[in-house]
Formats: C-alpha cells, structure tokens, sequence
C-alpha cells in the first residue's frame, strides 16, 4: 500500500478491506470473554495476529499483556496506542450467535471491539511505516475494569521510552461515524474504601445491653453524604457512594459487625485529598460517638485521566481530515480509567468513538450491551490517520 501526501482515500480502502477479518474477530473474542489476568486466550490471538502481520511483540508483559513494536521509516518519538481486553462479570442477555459462552462473563463495555480496532490499526501502520518518524507501541492491556492492567504493564516496561500515548473507548452515547473529546481531566480519580464497623452483638428486643453496628454504620452512611455536599468546592465535581453494605442474618439479632464498601470519585487532586481526609474524619468520630471499633482500608487507585491538548489537537485534526466535520466536544465524566496511569507519564490523549446502533438506547456495563460494529472500521481510520499526523 502506497501513502500519498493525503492518505484519506487509502487508509478508508484499506480499513474496509479488513473489516470483515476484525468483525469475525471480535465476535469470536466476544462469545469467550476472559475477566481481569484472565485474558490468556484473547492474549494469544492478539499474538498470533501480530506475527501474521510480521509485528514483533511480547507476551506476558503485566501478567496477561500484550506489547508489539513497529519501527517507522525514520527516527522520530514514540507513540503508544492502548487497547484494553478484558471481560466483565455479567450474563449476557443479548440472544446473539455470537453471544457469551460463558456463564456470568460478558464483553459489556466494548473491549472486544478495542482488541480487534488496535489489531486493524496495527495491520495499517505495518504498512504505512516507512511514512512514521518514530516508532509506535502497541499496548494490549488486560484488567482495565479492575483499575490494575495498566500499573501492572507499565511495571514490566510497558512505558519506557514512551513520548506520547494514544487511547480510545466505544461510547454508545454517540451514533455511529461520530468523534468526541473532552480537554483536561476527562475522567475521575478512582478511590476506593472497606470500612468495617465492630459492636457488640445482643438480643433485638434488648438494644441497650449490646452496641449496634448496623445504626452506627447507617449514621456513617448518612454522615458521608455531606462530603461532597459540604467540604468540596461546588466547582469541583466529587461523587462518594456506599456501593455495599453488609450486615446481620436475621430478625431478632444484633450483628457483631457492619461492612461497608465506598467509591470515591474526583477530577481535582484537592478535592480528592478533601474526600479522603473527610471520611478518615467520619469514621473516628464514630468510633468516640457511637462506642464502636472501626476498621479502614483507603485504597488510591488511579489518578484523573488528563488529555494533553499536544496530543488531542494532532489527534482531532486528523479525525477532521479523515471524515469531514463528525466531532463533538464533550463534557467529563465521573466514570474512571487507568489508561491514565499512562497519561500521568506521557502526554496524552483519549479519543471518543460513537458506537451507538440506530434505533438503541444502550449503555455500557448492561446486560444487553451491544455496540455498533461499524465503528471498528471507523476506529481504526481515525487511530492510524491520527498516528500518522502524529508520527509526521
């Protein structure tokens, strides 16, 4: 494949060309999902697929990962694009041929569609590499949905020598055939706390001769709520949310322990030191207040994902070039990501691909989760249009 000076037309050619190839992919990554460091067959087709395109890579980079190399024409810096393959724990719904074979695991959230859209990125780039100054990394990460894939990659070098980083994510949001970005911290820090509250067990119909956990827990349930409401600047968007609580086993008893289990969210670092000095706060003062034991384990996860304007300008302007006026600038979201344990190392940029079906109001995450599979094509013009504005 030859690139002319406007490779519109030949990146939109060669991306139809293997489309079918990366639809029959998917679906079949799709019907064997594989949770967090579980990834061990979608590992292996990533790695067969790269030999076949003659990629050199490497297995087992973060446990389950999968890091391939491709050397430009020229020197140059080196971009990392990331793709993420791990499944979630859900029983599909969906009723398709291609649905989960396995039990209580599905491809909810569209890594499938991102395996496959970086294996077609990379059979473009292969191509195109005498055109790249620098060279590109391709990161097949596992455990993103448990926040852990990227640290563990970038422990076994998945970042060195890194100048740039690409990522990109489905979003049935938007139809089909559009873009998005967002500027600055475009998803939230994620922390996370097992809070385990200890009192006295007794008879329900004698409270006072026990100290109850589960009115202590409860008051801290409420308490908690005015973090956000009353100690972070209105400006700086926070959520806390108890996600499970956990007590007792009948009628007539009062439990010896409470668990708790809370997400913290931010997009600021002083709010994110506000949300979790405050809650440290909450949980001695019911400790003195309602004469229980307390147990906490905070639990910092991943910083704010960043989008670097060096990095999402090129990016856009390649999109733009490639399609035509289909981008939209949006809003942050609360939800969290650890593509931004790259992004803290490296300038960098996440890219929104519409996926959304005509005629469905689908959401990441549900049972019933199903993505526009056009948009594979579409992710893998816009990825290697974007690398080679990049890599120019």
């Amino acid at each position: 494949m030859t690139i002319p000076n406007d490779p519109t037309r030949q990146i939109r050619e060669a991306a139809a060309a293997i489309a079918p190839h990366l639809v029959a992919m998917r679906r079949d990554i799709h019907a064997h999902p594989e949770l967090a460091f579980e990834e061990t067959r979608t590992a292996g087709i990533v790695a067969a697929e790269l030999a076949r395109l003659g990629i050199g890579h490497r297995t087992q980079v973060g446990r389950t990962g999968v890091l391939g190399v491709i050397e430009g024409g020229r020197p140059g810096p080196t971009l990392a694009i990331r793709a993420d393959m791990d499944a979630l724990p859900i029983h599909e719904e969906t009723g398709l041929p291609f649905a989960s074979q396995v039990a209580g695991k599905m491809h909810a959230c569209g890594h499938d569609i991102h395996t496959v859209t970086l294996l077609g990125t990379a059979a473009l780039l292969k191509e195109m590499a005498p055109k790249l100054a620098g060279r590109v990394v391709l990161v097949f990460q596992p455990a993103e949905e448990i926040l852990e894939g990227a640290a563990a990659m970038i422990a076994d070098g998945a970042a060195e020598g890194i100048d740039m980083a690409l990522g990109f994510h489905n979003h049935p949001e938007m139809p089909v055939g559009r873009f998005g970005f967002a500027r600055g911290a475009c998803l939230a820090a994620a922390d996370r706390f097992d809070l385990h509250v200890r009192g006295k067990s007794g008879h329900a119909a004698h409270p006072y001769a026990a100290v109850d956990p589960i009115v202590a827990a409860s008051s801290f349930v409420s308490q908690v709520q005015t973090v956000v409401s009353r100690e972070i600047r209105p400006l700086h968007p926070a959520v806390v949310t108890i996600g499970m609580f956990q007590a007792g086993m009948t009628y007539n008893i009062i439990p010896e322990r409470v668990h708790l289990r809370g997400s913290v969210r931010t997009l600021h670092d002083d709010a994110r030191d506000t949300a979790e000095a405050a809650i440290r706060r909450l949980v001695e003062g019911l400790e003195r207040g309602m004469r229980v034991r307390c147990e906490m384990d905070y639990q910092r996860k991943v910083p704010p994902l960043m989008n670097d304007d060096r990095v999402l300008e090129p990016t856009m302007a390649a999109v733009r070039a490639q399609f035509g006026d289909v981008v939209e600038e949006g809003e942050a979201s609360m939800g969290s990501e650890d593509f931004s344990e790259f992004a803290a190392r490296a300038p960098s940029f996440q890219l929104r691909i519409g996926s959304g079906a005509p005629g469905r109001d689908d959401r990441l995450h549900n049972d019933r989760y199903q993505p526009d599979e056009r948009c594979i094509e579409l992710g893998v013009q816009a990825l290697s249009r974007a690398a080679l504005e990049l890599l120019a």
